[in-house]
């Protein structure tokens, strides 16, 4: 059954896709953006577009929406720590608006774009949704405190609520891609590389007690990350505020990554080795069991080199 959807932060890499997907199932798509950190050709095509901010979501939503999925949110690690601030006043602040306005409208579903940032140093591996949470970033604090709020907000206001922990996002689907400014994930900076756009890629410690001494991730498509969000909105449930992480369950290391683009691209990687960032833990891999049980879902393009050969095209493409 289709439905009307409103996608906050949806000109952004993790919003546009799922937009897309939206669209491409047959729903009605209304994209949210102040651009702040968004592309306006990052909007899917058949999507409405309202360039404005979550705060201010009361002057758009109405009972014709089935749901919300919400991605607007400032997401470096480094910037919120030097600027706690903005992180609280947008990530925090901006969604308690939006919740207020969807409860005005009477909108009673939502999915959340969360983050594997909220465990900070994992107490085992592979993560679990019952691990302890513990973020070591003003950001994940952020996320995790708006994860608290959507409990409240089932508990007290009947809010069919889902948050996706997503572990490290990659690829890209068709015209939609990574393009943060500046870039801080390892695969666009290692395409880069690749690109003749930087000259090496910056390794950050070689001493870790994993199989090459760096650092290992779970990676996930954009994709498949896309498609757990449509059965989320689905699986949602009046008064109940579901928490799923979503990964592989499977870990890369850096140099793993170094290696897969290397044999994508045919190009020479050079590698310089830096020392270790402070938080940095050493392996950071899933536990999707929830997400399988729960939402049915299942990555289809756990294949690292997929990954890659996707990024690759659209870094190609945008040049």
């Amino acid at each position: 059954m289709s439905g009307k959807y409103l996608v906050t932060g949806g000109a952004g890499y993790v919003g546009s896709v799922v937009a897309q997907h939206l669209i491409e199932a047959g729903h009605e798509v209304s994209v949210l953006d102040n651009l702040s950190t968004g592309f306006r050709e990052g909007v899917p095509a058949g999507a409405a577009f309202i360039e404005g901010d979550i705060r201010d979501a009361s002057k758009w939503l109405d009972s014709s929406f089935d749901a919300v999925l919400h991605f607007a949110a400032f997401s470096q690690v480094g910037e919120s720590v030097a600027k706690p601030e903005k992180y609280w006043d947008n990530n925090v602040g901006g969604t308690m608006a939006l919740l207020a306005a969807m409860r005005d409208a009477d909108v009673r579903r939502l999915v959340f774009s969360s983050t594997a940032a909220t465990y900070g140093e994992p107490v085992s591996t592979p993560i679990t949704e019952s691990d302890p949470t513990a973020p070591t970033s003003p950001y994940g604090a952020s996320k995790l405190a708006v994860d608290h709020m959507i409990t409240g907000e089932a508990a007290a206001h009947g809010l069919a609520a889902v948050s996706l922990r997503y572990f490290n996002v990659a690829g890209a689907y068709g015209q939609f891609g990574e393009r943060h400014d500046p870039e801080s994930h390892l695969i666009p900076l290692v395409l880069q590389v690749a690109q003749g756009r930087r000259e090496a890629i910056s390794v950050y410690g070689d001493d870790y007690p994993t199989d090459d001494g760096t650092c290992v991730r779970d990676y996930i498509h954009v994709a498949d990350l896309a498609e757990a969000h449509l059965l989320a909105v689905e699986a949602a449930t009046p008064g109940e505020h579901l928490i799923c992480n979503l990964g592989n369950g499977n870990g890369f290391s850096v140099r793993q990554v170094i290696e897969t683009v290397r044999q994508v691209t045919g190009h020479p990687i050079p590698e310089v080795i830096a020392p270790r960032r402070d938080g940095d833990p050493a392996v950071l891999v899933a536990s999707a069991a929830a997400a399988r049980q729960k939402l049915g879902w299942h990555p289809s393009r756990p294949d690292l080199a997929g990954i890659v050969a996707d990024a690759w095209a659209f870094a190609r493409r945008k040049g």
